[in-house]
């Protein structure tokens, strides 16, 4: 009897009527064992537990036929598919529209799975995969390698790699080189047809698939990690779930991931237990389990999640905590300028914090000062100079912290105070270097800027970092012609950049003139230069202005500049302090 509401059990039922039903599995005699060449009276069983992903999925105990779902079921037995449930008539199968050759090395194949020794046969043995299974695949051995068969869609096999078997890495292509590039590059790719509507594993490794296909379940195999970058999602479009199964490896797992987000929901990935080796396989928790093996890979079956690019619930919870409690911790709190008023009216360096002024303001040499002190309090600091030099930065900073004029910084013949006070600074110097970088590749990317600060933050042990850009106009652009999209492109990169890394980002951008020709207009945001997406990408929009129109000149010793807060997601804009120039020692002092 049908279950209740269950048409994939009823058309069985009607197809098989001879079956016998107990529980969730039907039991008949083989319908196509005959027709292949079989014994006669092979058994069927199907699948019919609806709570399962293999529901509906039935095999041969003779192998005479690929297992697979229904519609597999009305195609071998020439069924109207409109009888199956869940048929769409509008339903094309992907199709790989290959123009295949008319000579493959079917001939081949056949003499190297008859040249397969004893003491092969014992090792596949010793996993609890029989004969039967190696002869359904066609495996063989040429006298020296394994021949993992790559049969096509049209039944036929046009290349193989032959695979060392101590030595995995030891391995070639034989056959047509066509055939062995990566589009190709799937073992058993026959059960993609018998699963529409159903479920099917994807296996990394020939060898991982055959104790799967020795407890009668459909797979695929792809030989490497790199393969789950290319393979294309649409090739299961008709199944239903996907599961994923690598060798425990962070490698093959973050490749599989990448898939599983291309594919989508239908995808689960098989989890390995904690504690396992690095490259543990299924080939090799068959051969631990014994007899056990099909219990193991039922529970981690169980035990898999369907794919989601999202966090669950509770590990949103639990990241939303743990940042928290980070905020409220001294690593996070003592992200400060240095200068008391601008740490006060943002609360710190935090977010992308954005400073524009007019030409030689002084706005290099503002972020110079808050980059290196923050670096002498420990803080991991990249700077990337497009517009001075390492060494003016350097020689600017020992002339701050030494009290030296650069040009007496020149003269070696000081004062024993002087040369006490050099040494001094050198000494700090030293010691600031240890967290911080200056950058001049101008051909920076923001792959290399991620790679950069998690190379700073694995040598200074730290998790927060701080980014200093001098200046935004300057970040590389592949065309130069486009440079506000280019510009948009990079605010875009560093705002995943601050929330995927903890960064804390420093950037110094052009103002464009006003109307009078002059830098003085109001402080606003449509005064930044070459790009709309600041009052996007900001955190914190702030300008710099001199007092007065004087350059850094010999009379610079009366340089006042006034710094604002222009706009900030989370403070009040307005005046944030005052800043007179340290003359001539490079530096800035802040006042009311």
């Amino acid at each position: 009897m049908a279950l209740p509401g269950d048409g994939i059990t009823a058309f069985y039922l009607k197809h098989l009527p001879a079956g016998r039903l107990e529980k969730t599995s039907l039991t008949a005699d083989c319908p196509f064992c005959q027709d292949r060449g079989f014994d006669p009276g092979g058994r069927l069983v199907v699948f019919l537990n609806q709570d399962g992903p293999f529901h509906g999925y039935f095999r041969c105990l003779n192998r005479c036929v690929p297992g697979g779902f229904p519609l597999w079921f009305a195609r071998l037995a020439n069924i109207d598919p409109a009888e199956v449930p869940g048929f769409d008539p509008d339903r094309e199968l992907l199709s790989q529209n290959v123009d295949y050759p008319i000579v493959n090395i079917n001939t081949e194949i056949q003499k190297y799975h008859d040249r397969l020794t004893d003491t092969l046969l014992a090792d596949f043995s010793a996993a609890g995969v029989s004969a039967a299974v190696i002869a359904e695949l066609q495996i063989g051995y040429n006298g020296r390698y394994l021949v993992y068969p790559y049969f096509q869609t049209d039944d036929n096999c046009y290349a193989a790699r032959c695979v060392f078997p101590e030595r995995p890495q030891d391995f070639f292509w034989h056959g047509n080189e066509r055939f062995a590039t990566e589009q190709f590059q799937i073992f058993n790719v026959r059960d993609l047809q018998c699963c529409e509507n159903g479920a099917l594993f994807l296996c990394e490794g020939e060898n991982n698939l055959l104790p799967l296909k020795q407890l009668g379940f459909p797979g695929i195999a792809i030989p490497f990690p790199s393969n789950f970058h290319t393979l294309d999602p649409d090739l299961f479009s008709f199944v239903r779930t996907l599961f994923i199964v690598t060798p425990n490896s962070g490698e093959s797992e973050t490749a599989a991931r990448a898939l599983a987000a291309r594919v989508g929901y239908k995808v689960r990935l098989l989890r390995w237990p904690v504690g396992l080796p690095r490259n543990y396989s299924l080939l090799q928790l068959a051969k631990d389990k014994g007899s056990e093996f099909r219990n193991s890979i039922s529970a981690m079956i169980q035990s898999s999640r369907t794919f989601s690019p999202f966090a669950s619930p509770q590990a949103e919870h639990q990241r939303f905590l743990r940042r928290l409690t980070e905020q409220q911790e001294s690593a996070y709190t003592g992200l400060l300028s240095g200068f008391s008023r601008l740490d006060a009216a943002l609360d710190g360096i935090h977010g992308i914090n954005i400073i524009g002024g007019a030409p030689k303001v002084g706005k290099s040499l503002f972020m110079i000062q808050i980059a290196t002190e923050m670096a002498l309090r420990g803080i991991p600091v990249l700077y990337y100079d497009f517009e001075n030099g390492r060494q003016k930065i350097y020689q600017r900073t020992l002339s701050r912290l030494s009290r030296m004029e650069t040009a007496v910084l020149r003269n070696t013949n000081w004062t024993h105070e002087e040369r006490n006070q050099y040494d001094e600074a050198c000494t700090t110097i030293r010691r600031m270097l240890t967290t911080f970088r200056v950058v001049n590749d101008r051909k920076l990317t923001p792959e290399l800027m991620r790679r950069h600060i998690d190379f700073i933050r694995h040598e200074t042990a730290r998790d927060y970092t701080v980014v200093v850009i001098d200046s935004l106009h300057k970040l590389p652009f592949k065309d130069f012609s486009e440079r506000r999209t280019g510009i948009d492109a990079w605010l875009r990169q560093l705002e995943a950049i601050r929330d995927e890394l903890q960064v804390s980002f420093l950037i110094i951008s052009e103002l464009g003139r006003g109307g009078d020709g002059t830098y003085r207009e109001e402080p606003h945001l449509g005064i930044f230069k070459g790009s709309g997406d600041i009052e996007y990408s900001a955190d914190n929009a702030m300008v710099l202005y001199a007092d007065t129109d004087q350059d850094l000149s010999a009379n610079a010793v009366y340089r006042k500049n006034s710094l604002w807060l222009v706009a900030s997601r989370e403070h009040s804009p307005g005046h944030i302090a005052s800043y007179t120039l340290d003359y001539p020692f490079w530096g800035f002092t802040e006042t009311t």
